[in-house]
């Protein structure tokens, strides 16, 4: 046994260890409900354990022997005497309660991993399902810390987690057959993940980190297993140079601050050097087909490399913004276009695209607080005051309303 440093770098490795362990059982027994359930009983066996007594030489193996006794256990507990009986000796292989030595070929690959994360983001399954499952099955989250991240009772995510599970009875494990088809839908969850850490949707805190680094982690395991995939390296790409400002994203209290006014010397440069070298691999070919990810990749990496806001080079982000829009015409994008719009031909163009996007916008409050911007710098404080004020009526997120009615104070006559 070798010791463990400190609780932190158990839930790290029981974490990193969590998705390998999980699809080890679900390929060899089936039974995803049940073996994720297994898995977490012998993780949180594993964080009582190992944090006193140091962590095994081979913990994967560890995890697997224990997870794969309490799957049996509960497999065992379903049937009558004899149906128990026979699915037990039908199920558990000759190896099941020996840990495999290190480097063993009978270990599971991380290539469970992405079956995982295709299993959890089947079509069946709604978008929250998706989210939660993956975070659960995939990121080694409990239902508690889920319920955290997105700010809901406990109960209410552990039956959608149920109703998911439930949803998924008889769905067979590894990689679909069209498996390209459904990995669109992988992606799309990590950044749905990645946003809601980066800028929660609701609640008193503008970021959660915690959920923004489990998408990232997640991502960067995706492209370990499809390093040619471009939309791939372009999604990871992504998160790293977004993330790489997140310290300066926030003043001492939580406060918001915009991106032209933050210090620029509170970014992560390692992290833009990263993203920036992935950008650049996965615009190997030409812009004109590049997929969002990548596009919206080189539109955060054009950002991040300017020494300052005036010297952003707002054409180059036009120019990637009117290609995003050919690929992806939703409000979101457009209206990020307008941005960019305006920064090169004037706030008045910028306010004529706004004008295009009220219908499909109006419910939310980013089209308010970007027109309040634009009016403010066309010289209209007035509706520029009512821009702001509208917005911050809208949004749930508590530091956002606070930003907003500041700069909405900043121009009372």
């Amino acid at each position: 046994m070798s010791r463990t440093s400190g609780t932190r770098e158990v839930e790290d490795l029981l974490r990193r260890h969590a998705p390998q362990v999980l699809g080890a059982l679900v390929r060899r027994y089936g039974h995803f409900d049940a073996a994720e359930d297994a898995v977490q009983e012998a993780l949180l066996a594993a964080a009582g354990q190992w944090a006193l007594k140091g962590v095994p030489d081979n913990a994967r193996g560890w995890l697997i022997k224990v997870a794969s006794r309490r799957l049996v256990d509960a497999l065992r507990a379903e049937e009558a005497r004899r149906l128990r009986e026979e699915r037990a000796a039908a199920l558990t292989p000759r190896d099941a309660f020996t840990a495999p030595p290190p480097g063993a070929g009978r270990a599971p690959s991380e290539d469970d991993t992405l079956s995982l994360l295709f299993l959890c983001c089947h079509p069946d399954l709604t978008a929250p399902a998706q989210i939660a499952l993956t975070l659960r099955a995939v990121g080694g989250l409990t239902t508690a810390e889920i319920a955290r991240a997105y700010l809901v009772p406990e109960a209410t995510m552990a039956q959608r987690i149920s109703r998911a599970k439930q949803r998924l009875k008889g769905v067979r494990f590894g990689r679909p057959a069209h498996w390209g088809e459904r990995l669109p839908a992988v992606l799309h969850t990590l950044y749905l993940i990645f946003n809601e850490g980066y800028t929660a949707t609701s609640g008193a805190v503008l970021q959660r980190a915690e959920l923004a680094g489990e998408a990232i982690r997640l991502t960067r395991t995706v492209h370990r297993l499809l390093p040619a995939d471009r939309e791939v390296t372009g999604l990871l790409a992504l998160m790293l140079l977004t993330d790489a400002r997140r310290t300066a994203r926030t003043g001492p209290h939580g406060e918001l601050v915009p991106l032209d006014e933050q210090d620029r010397g509170r970014w992560d440069k390692a992290a833009i050097e990263e993203g920036a070298a992935l950008v650049t691999e996965a615009l190997s070919l030409s812009r004109q087909s590049a997929g969002p990810y990548q596009l919206r990749a080189a539109i955060a990496a054009v950002h991040d490399e300017a020494a300052s806001p005036e010297a952003t080079d707002w054409r180059e982000i036009l120019g990637l913004y009117d290609v995003l829009v050919r690929r992806v015409p939703g409000p979101v994008e457009h209206l990020n276009r307008a941005v960019a719009v305006a920064m090169v031909h004037g706030p008045s163009a910028g306010l004529t695209e706004l004008d295009l996007l009220q219908d499909e916008l109006a419910a939310g409050h980013r089209l308010d607080a970007v027109r309040g911007h634009l009016l403010e710098r066309a010289g209209d404080p007035a509706a520029a005051r009512a821009a702001y004020e509208a917005a911050a009526r809208k949004t749930l997120s508590l530091p956002e309303q606070r930003y907003l009615r500041a700069r909405a104070a900043r121009l009372e006559p």
